[in-house]
């Protein structure tokens, strides 16, 4: 006959050493593995071009206009008349790893836009026209 302090009993101290055991692999398993990254670099991009589209529709005109946008679409003498500095104003507004194309009514400013690299985009309407921004990391 059996007694009752003949039976086996697993440790309270092997139980918990087991147990912290598997919390420490699952931690780094979860490290190991990681989480897949969430698609920022366009919405980034997106917002980059918003940033420079807002700069310049609210920015003052260097000539005549509501503003400087609204002056540089206005016709394609002052587009001409504008372009350099325009040209250098977005460069100055932008990060410097970022490219841009900026396009009005009467012409474009900027790099030739690339193909199969993601691109952030914003468009601003004025009286004249749409002016339409396309920046990328170079």
């Amino acid at each position: 006959m059996r007694r009752r302090s003949d039976r086996a009993q697993l440790s309270l101290s092997a139980i918990e050493a087991s147990v912290g055991v598997v919390l420490v692999l699952a931690v780094a398993a979860g490290f190991g593995l990681g989480l897949p990254q969430p698609e920022t670099q366009a919405a980034q991009l997106d917002a980059y071009a918003t940033d420079a589209t807002t700069v310049l529709s609210r920015e003052a005109p260097r000539h005549g206009g509501a503003t400087r946008l609204s002056e540089v679409t206005r016709s394609e003498t002052s587009f001409t008349r504008e372009r350099d500095a325009l040209e250098r104003r977005v460069d100055r507004i932008l990060p410097a790893n970022l490219m841009f194309r900026l396009q009005t009514p009467h012409g474009s400013v900027g790099y030739r836009r690339p193909t199969g690299v993601p691109v952030g985009q914003s468009t601003v309407t004025t009286l004249h026209g749409d002016v339409t921004i396309w920046v990328w990391y170079t």
